[in-house]
């Protein structure tokens, strides 16, 4: 058996961690050859010597025409990826007529975990305004308030940082409300329920095992699922059935104070509708990503005290660019 690993660096921009962990993992297995370049136009053949030697083959960030493939007569398998999991070139249909097993990227596979940790995040930062205090406290000792000079019922309290305007307070006790039960959806709802809350998801495509695992209930109507929320993450993929499927109506139908967590794409909201009942704040926003990126510094959602935003960072750490190696390599026969 001989493995091949080719990367282009605009792979390693966007998955800078997952090749060289790929080939460290298969060295440990046995020998196997790794080749990085930066050619604008990279063809395997042109870095690998003997090609119809070999048996194992990745390719991030290659080309994958039929002139790339066609000396690889011997390969048995193949996981291709473009920096972000394409798979074009008409090599691919070579490799089918010849038999080869063809490998590809999983989407939240890869990054489920990392994308739902971070969801849970924002939200804890939203509910206990921890961005807003970290802030308040560079800025002076106001925060701090540990004064036991007598109060007013309702008022805030020494060492309190809850926004009574707002949820406020822990994730147990919470009407949380999920769209999506997927590898995302399904483990941040599964946590929220673990940590008290009374969870309900809506995923019209998931089997009823997809609930029973994460231990929610199923909701048949996406109109219901809104109205009673507490915390409402739509987590589903952008794709052009998702687009807009959270519409105006469905944002209007959230009661006043609650909480939107967004950590997939922004636009499976109306976010014209998301974004009018922030700035009137009528809704709390903790979101990864937005319907323009990079958010404009002018925009009126930074900085505002019910808003809780980063730069789109929820999906690429270290651990899921080792995910997406070690998705690759359990697939591949030993």
């Amino acid at each position: 058996m001989r493995s091949v690993i080719c990367v282009h660096e605009r792979f390693d921009g966007t998955w800078p961690f997952t090749a060289d962990y790929w080939h460290q993992r298969w060295e440990d297995e046995g020998e196997c050859e790794f080749y990085r370049t930066e050619d604008p136009a990279p063809s395997a053949p042109n870095f690998v010597s003997d090609p119809g030697t070999v048996t194992r083959l990745v390719l991030l960030g290659f080309q994958t025409g039929k002139a790339d493939f066609e000396p690889f007569t011997e390969l048995r398998e193949c996981y291709i990826s473009g920096s972000y999991g394409d798979d074009s070139g008409d090599g691919v249909e070579l490799l089918k007529s010849r038999g080869v097993t063809l490998l590809h990227p999983r989407g939240d596979v890869q990054w489920g975990q990392t994308v739902a940790e971070y969801a849970l995040g924002l939200t804890i930062c939203a509910l206990r305004r921890i961005p807003m205090k970290h802030n308040a406290m560079i800025e002076g000792h106001e925060t701090w308030n540990y004064s036991s000079k007598p109060g007013k019922p309702g008022q805030r309290g020494a060492q309190f940082g809850d926004d009574t305007d707002f949820l406020s307070g822990t994730i147990y006790g919470k009407r949380v409300r999920v769209i999506g039960v997927g590898n995302i959806g399904g483990r941040y709802a599964k946590w929220c329920q673990m940590m008290g809350a009374d969870v309900a998801v809506w995923d019209p495509f998931a089997p009823d095992a997809s609930f029973d695992l994460a231990g929610v209930r199923r909701e048949w109507h996406q109109d219901e699922l809104v109205k009673d929320a507490d915390i409402f993450a739509p987590m589903v993929p952008l794709t052009d059935s998702t687009r807009g499927l959270v519409t105006a109506e469905h944002i209007d139908s959230l009661p006043n104070q609650s909480l939107i967590v967004q950590v997939t794409r922004a636009k499976v909201c109306d976010t014209e509708a998301v974004y009018r009942r922030v700035l009137n704040d009528e809704l709390f926003l903790a979101a990864d990503v937005f319907d323009e990126e990079p958010v404009p510094l002018d925009s009126p959602l930074l900085g505002r005290h019910n808003v809780v935003h980063t730069p789109h960072n929820a999906g690429r750490t270290i651990d899921s660019n080792t995910a997406r190696a070690d998705d690759g390599i359990v697939r591949f026969r030993r």
